[in-house]
């Protein structure tokens, strides 16, 4: 099944699915979006609330639910607790700090009903994860991880009412063990990337959990790329749209705003893009290792490697709560369609002179 499918993700990976010869029941809430897709892709539908009792029997059948639906921090927690109860597979494509957190806590629970659970089987965490569990296996003592992400395209409006739900919680960092908060703006810098330099800045996301369960890492920064005067923009308001944000009516009107806005890049702005990653772990002696990955654009990349996680499920039954790199190895990500990593900047350039 996968639920959430008439949205904006959704949609790809259905598309997705049913281009590498999958029959997915497509489900959601609105019958009224379910049907053109189904019928559209040849699928059947079923439209269901994200009610748990509802939910069990829905998928009582199912062998695995991908989970399309955000923001994630409100509909998850239905979804895996219904996925428990009928030992079921849980794949979800979120970004979301504390459904990460959520997800981790119902390990023994999934090893006992043998399933799996894996948030963040697309864009996040896929790249970043695998990423940080290579380079932890290049310097397998290493104390520091810092991981960077430049994502060119417009996002969906399920990301921006993901980010929008996650902002009163302001910025976080991973120090010795623990989520710190960290004032949004601060700690801006430039780092290179394969396609040249840029201002990154440190924004908390899935990583600061799945990394850390992969790795073992104790101590974590998590950056995106942005435009160089929003870091202090940030610094100066970002206390003030904490606390607006905070308020039910305040995020309703954002979101309200953000489904008037339009949905997403288009296939010609996905096909010409490309996403990047950017790498570094630092054991205590003061060695490092770096690392670089380009991976097809970021929906594009999601649709794709989700589509490709439900097979790996079905093929290798792994069980319990994981990380996609904990599930399938490093190497995953190199199983997506226009994925490179890099190791060293000399490397880079020599791939750019053979481009």
């Amino acid at each position: 099944m996968i639920y959430g499918a008439y949205g904006y993700t959704g949609t790809l990976v259905a598309e997705e699915a049913v281009r590498r010869g999958h029959r997915p029941l497509l489900a959601g809430r609105s019958a009224e979006k379910l049907a053109p897709l189904a019928e559209r892709l040849g699928l059947e539908w079923k439209a269901i609330g994200l009610d748990e009792k509802a939910l069990v029997h829905a998928i009582g059948d199912c062998d695995l639910v991908f989970h399309a639906a955000g923001p994630f921090v409100h509909t998850a927690g239905p979804m895996m607790r219904a996925c428990l109860a009928t030992a079921t597979n849980y794949l979800d494509i979120t970004g979301e700090l504390q459904v990460f957190q959520e997800l981790y806590r119902h390990d023994s629970t999934a090893r006992t009903q043998e399933i799996v659970m894996i948030s963040g089987v697309g864009f996040d965490v896929v790249p970043t994860d695998c990423l940080a569990v290579y380079l932890a296996s290049r310097l397998p003592d290493a104390t520091k991880l810092e991981l960077a992400v430049d994502a060119m395209t417009t996002p969906s409006a399920g990301t921006i009412g993901s980010t929008i739900e996650s902002a009163p919680h302001g910025g976080w960092i991973r120090r010795d063990g623990k989520l710190v908060q960290q004032s949004l703006g601060a700690g801006a810098r430039d780092q290179m990337f394969t396609e040249g330099m840029r201002r990154i800045m440190p924004l908390p996301l899935g990583d600061l959990e799945s990394a850390y369960r992969s790795t073992g890492i104790p101590t974590i920064t998590t950056y995106l790329v942005l435009p160089r005067a929003v870091p202090p923009l940030l610094r100066i308001l970002g206390p003030a749209l904490r606390s607006l944000l905070k308020l039910d009516t305040a995020r309703s009107m954002a979101r309200g705003i953000v489904r008037m806005m339009g949905s997403g890049p288009d296939e010609e702005a996905r096909s010409a893009c490309r996403s990047y990653m950017w790498g570094r772990v630092e054991n205590k002696r003061g060695e490092s290792m770096e690392g670089w990955l380009e991976t097809a654009e970021a929906y594009t990349f999601t649709a794709a490697a989700g589509v490709r996680i439900v097979e790996l499920v079905l093929e290798q039954r792994p069980t319990g709560t994981l990380t996609p790199a904990q599930a399938f190895g490093a190497d995953l990500v190199l199983q997506i369609p226009g994925s490179r990593r890099y190791d060293s900047l000399d490397e880079i350039s020599a791939s750019a002179s053979r481009h």
